[in-house]
């Protein structure tokens, strides 16, 4: 047995009695709920989430009618967010979807998410749909790579304020 540990035995017991000295009067019992409260929805919003606009081609397929585009709007490592315009409707809460990242026409990887809320804007003509991506589907790992890869280049992504495109390098 030379592999058991040897733990220090107490040097003086630990009181459990209630103090009701002079100073417990003073005392005051804080309710601590609405701290937690706000650290958890703050704990929630740290996830590092990537805003995009239509960066990539993002379909929803429905089974027997197609593909739908839908507008994708951030990213995270939990899930995703994009809005439908009213014309197309909406998804209901606790949907499953077969979701499509197309990296051009043609080619696409394939994951499922589940549909978590929608809020529907109607100034805006549009539903957004919040969503969790659901574990063990079938590019899980290729999804999580793809998504660190945004957030690792979200910091030095530029927007071209109107380059011009040359069709000759000499002219």
């Amino acid at each position: 047995m030379g592999d058991v540990l040897q733990f220090p035995k107490a040097q003086r017991a630990i009181s459990t009695e209630i103090s009701t000295g002079a100073n417990a009067e003073d005392a005051q019992v804080v309710d601590v709920t609405q701290k937690i409260l706000e650290q958890q929805s703050e704990d929630r919003r740290k996830v590092k989430r990537v805003v995009l606009n239509e960066f990539i081609s993002a379909h929803a397929h429905i089974p027997g009618r197609g593909l739908l585009r839908v507008i994708l709007r951030d990213i995270h490592e939990g899930g995703l967010a994009f809005d439908l315009y009213e014309k197309e409707g909406n998804f209901d809460r606790g949907e499953s979807l077969e979701m499509r990242f197309y990296m051009n026409h043609e080619t696409y990887f394939k994951f499922i998410v589940k549909v978590a809320h929608f809020h529907h804007n109607q100034e805006e003509g549009y539903y957004r749909h919040g969503c969790q991506f659901v574990d063990e589907s079938l590019n899980d790992v290729a999804l999580q790579h793809f998504i660190l890869f945004l957030q690792n280049i979200a910091a030095s992504l530029k927007t071209d304020r109107g380059d011009r495109t040359i069709s000759q390098i000499y002219s």
